[in-house]
C-alpha cells in the first residue's frame, strides 16, 4: 500500500481540524470546507473499507466466511490483509487450520484503527454541523427489548429531519451491549437490565413494568392486573435465561417461592408473542413494546402486580469519557427526551 495505514486517520483528522479553523478566518470558508470535506470523506471511505474488512475477519475468525459476508473473494480479502501486514512489517493474524485470530500486534493495531475511525467520525460530524449539514453515522448497541418498536420509530423520526444520517443497529445480549462501547465499535447503547455499568455513562434510565401477553379470549385477558401465581397455572412462553425480562421474572419468582416452568423458551420475543395467540399460552413484554402488540386486536396485555414484579430498568448512554459525534449525541438526546415523555 502506498500510504502508511497507521498515519491515514491521524493525518485526515488534522486536515479536517485545520479546515474547521479556517472557516473562521477566510472569506467563503464554508463553501471551501464543504468541498474539502466531500473529498476527505471519499479518501477516508477507501481506507475505512479496508479496516472494515480487518474488523470483520477478526470478529468472525475466518477469511472465507468473512469474505462471504463482505461479498468479495477470499483471495482478494487475503491480499488486503497481506498488504497491511507488509506495510506494518509484522503479521497481525495467527493462521491455523480452523481459521485466523488476531495476535497481540493485531489487537493493538485494530484497537488503534477503531479509535482513529471513531475520532474521525466525531471530527467529520462536527465539521458538517458547522457548515449547516446534518451528516454522520450512528452505531447503536441494544438488547432485543428495544429493537422491536421504539428504536425503529425513533430512527425514522430522526432521519425524517436529518436524512443524510445513517445508522447501524447491533443486537447484543445483556453485558455484551455495554462492553461493545469500549472499543468504539458502537456509539451509544440501549439496554434493558444491563450487567456492566462501570464504564457506562448513563444519560437516561427509566423503569419498565412487565406485562403478560395473551390472546383476547384468554381467561386472564379481562383482569386489571395479575399476580405471578396466576400465570403459573398456564403454559409459559419465556425468554432464554439471562435475557432481561427473564431475569426480572426469575428474581421475582425466587422471592415469592414460585417456580416458573416454561413450555417454550426462545431468544426471539417475536416468536414467543406470536405463540401467545394460540390457546392459553402466556408470554411477557415491557411497556416500551406494547403498542405494536395492542395494534394486533387478537392480543391483550395485562400488567403484573408490582407486589410480585416491580419491573426492570431501561438504560440509554455511552462510554464514559467519550465525546460522541454530533449525530450520535443528538440522537441520544432525542431518544432520552422521548423516553422521558413516554415513561418518565
Amino acid at each position: 500500500m502506498s500510504v502508511n495505514v497507521l498515519q491515514i486517520c491521524s493525518e485526515l483528522a488534522i486536515a479536517f481540524a485545520s479546515v474547521a479553523v479556517c472557516c473562521y478566518k477566510i472569506p467563503n470558508a464554508m463553501q471551501k470546507m464543504q468541498r474539502f470535506v466531500g473529498r476527505g470523506e471519499k479518501v477516508m471511505m477507501r481506507h475505512e473499507l479496508v479496516f472494515h474488512y480487518l474488523d470483520k475477519v477478526a470478529r468472525i475468525g475466518s477469511i472465507r466466511r468473512a469474505a462471504e459476508e463482505l461479498a468479495i473473494t477470499p483471495s482478494a480479502l487475503n491480499r488486503r490483509i497481506l498488504g497491511i501486514e507488509e506495510e506494518l512489517g509484522v503479521e497481525i493474524f495467527e493462521r491455523h487450520s480452523a481459521g485466523v485470530r488476531l495476535n497481540v500486534a493485531g489487537e493493538i493495531f485494530l484497537q488503534h484503527v477503531r479509535n482513529q475511525i471513531a475520532d474521525l467520525e466525531r471530527v467529520r460530524s462536527r465539521i458538517a454541523d458547522l457548515s449547516g449539514m446534518r451528516r454522520g453515522h450512528v452505531n447503536i448497541a441494544c438488547t432485543r427489548e428495544v429493537s422491536r418498536y421504539f428504536l425503529p420509530l425513533e430512527i425514522e423520526k430522526y432521519r425524517a429531519e436529518y436524512p443524510a444520517v445513517t445508522f447501524g443497529i447491533n443486537l447484543f445480549e445483556r453485558g455484551e451491549a455495554e462492553l461493545s462501547l469500549t472499543d468504539n465499535s458502537n456509539d451509544i447503547a440501549l439496554v434493558f437490565e444491563p450487567l456492566r455499568l462501570t464504564e457506562f455513562q448513563t444519560v437516561f434510565s427509566v423503569q419498565q413494568p412487565i406485562y403478560c401477553i395473551m390472546s383476547v379470549s384468554h381467561p386472564l385477558a379481562k383482569r386489571k392486573s395479575l399476580r405471578l401465581y396466576d400465570c403459573t397455572e398456564f403454559p409459559l412462553l419465556l425468554p432464554n435465561k439471562g435475557e432481561g425480562i427473564r431475569q426480572v421474572l426469575d428474581n421475582a419468582s425466587a422471592k415469592t417461592g414460585l417456580v416458573l416452568e416454561p413450555t417454550v423458551e426462545s431468544n426471539s420475543l417475536d416468536l414467543l408473542q406470536m405463540l401467545s395467540l394460540n390457546g392459553e399460552n402466556l408470554s411477557f413484554a415491557i411497556a416500551i413494546n406494547l403498542q405494536p402488540l395492542l395494534d394486533n386486536h387478537n392480543l391483550a396485555a395485562v400488567p403484573l402486580d408490582i407486589r410480585d414484579v416491580s419491573g426492570g430498568f431501561l438504560f440509554a448512554g455511552h462510554l464514559k469519557g467519550r465525546t460522541l459525534p454530533v449525530a450520535a449525541a443528538r440522537f441520544l438526546e432525542d431518544i432520552s427526551k422521548q423516553l422521558g415523555l413516554s415513561f418518565g
